[in-house]
């Protein structure tokens, strides 16, 4: 038997017996009915029972109150609102100090523009002493500024003074073409020191004119290989050379230029421009006539004129390796260089 209105309920397997009804194993429809409302309720009592967070400062670490314990343990959290977010949500921001820094900033340009004028016009401010007077006047000039002043005019210029007479000094003014004339006339004077420095270190016969010539030698029988007085090796072309430098110097006996300090590094031709360099003697490309002319091909020769045509005459001994005198012209170039006579 059933209540009028409540269906029978349908049976989807064997009902085990428990010793009691099957009204009394299964809930009806009513409990069910009721027990899905007391649910309800118990949600709409859990959402009104969650109290609202305090907003706390940011230094302080927000609390979040515990919510009421869920029915059961498998029951799941229910989502809160966006709104009810945004309401509860604690303030970490901390509070600004803006404000405080403009008030700050504001008090110091305040401060600024009320010193940096005062300090200009303390500067500035004109030096009169403190002197108390009458009426509106308060700052006037010392008395002792205006006695020192009125003193100051005051002064006796005796007599004697106006017959002072101004010195002046007796320098004038060189003017650039003076400057310039001075100038030539030093370069002018350098240029014949050095001419006359030139021709003494040429020697005595530096002049260019003929001078004696032939065979002059005063040993032409000498025995080849032997020494002369010179200390050269008879009939040599240096030997005929240093004799010529001899003779025109008029050193004959005794004899100024011999080997030993003629060319005291070595008798042979080649090394007499080294002994002319040595001694710091002159040596040139232009031939005068006494010079000794030099050849690469350990040769020397006595310059006995410089001819007009640009030839060169030129005496000497063993040319061509016979230990005989010779005499030929040669062009001013055909000699290597030109050494000339030692000085006196």
């Amino acid at each position: 038997m059933t209540e009028p209105g409540t269906p029978e309920r349908p049976v989807s397997g064997p009902q085990e017996s428990t010793g009691g009804s099957a009204a009394e194993s299964l809930p009806t429809r009513r409990e069910l009915r009721a027990q899905r409302e007391a649910a309800a309720n118990a949600l709409t009592e859990k959402s009104s029972d969650v109290v609202p967070v305090r907003r706390v400062p940011a230094a302080a670490a927000p609390q979040v109150p515990a919510g009421p314990t869920p029915p059961s343990a498998s029951a799941k959290p229910q989502p809160t609102s966006p709104k009810q977010l945004g309401a509860t949500a604690p303030n970490t921001h901390p509070a600004s100090k803006k404000p405080a820094r403009k008030k700050k900033s504001l008090l110091s340009g305040v401060l600024t523009l009320a010193v940096v004028p005062g300090l200009f016009l303390t500067v500035a401010l004109p030096a009169y002493a403190f002197a108390p007077g009458t009426g509106e006047t308060q700052f006037a000039e010392s008395s002792s500024h205006l006695v020192a002043e009125k003193d100051s005019q005051n002064v006796d210029v005796p007599s004697v003074a106006a017959n002072v007479t101004v010195a002046r000094d007796g320098y004038t003014a060189v003017s650039g073409a003076e400057i310039r004339e001075k100038v030539a006339q030093a370069e002018a004077a350098a240029r014949a020191q050095a001419a006359a420095e030139k021709s003494a270190a040429a020697g005595a016969y530096s002049a260019p004119g003929p001078r004696q010539e032939g065979d002059d030698y005063p040993w032409p029988g000498g025995s080849v290989g032997s020494l002369s007085p010179l200390n050269y090796e008879y009939r040599e072309c240096v030997d005929f050379v240093a004799w010529r430098l001899n003779r025109d110097l008029g050193a004959t006996s005794p004899f100024r230029w011999v080997w030993s300090n003629l060319t005291p590094g070595g008798g042979s031709a080649w090394e007499w421009p080294d002994a002319w360099y040595s001694h710091g003697w002159q040596v040139s490309h232009a031939p005068i006539v006494g010079a000794v002319a030099w050849f690469t091909y350990n040769h020397v020769a006595y310059v006995q004129s410089v001819n007009s045509d640009g030839t060169v005459t030129i005496e000497e001994y063993n040319q061509n390796s016979d230990h005989n005198y010779h005499r030929r012209t040669i062009p001013v170039g055909g000699a290597d260089l030109y050494l000339y006579p030692p000085p006196t």
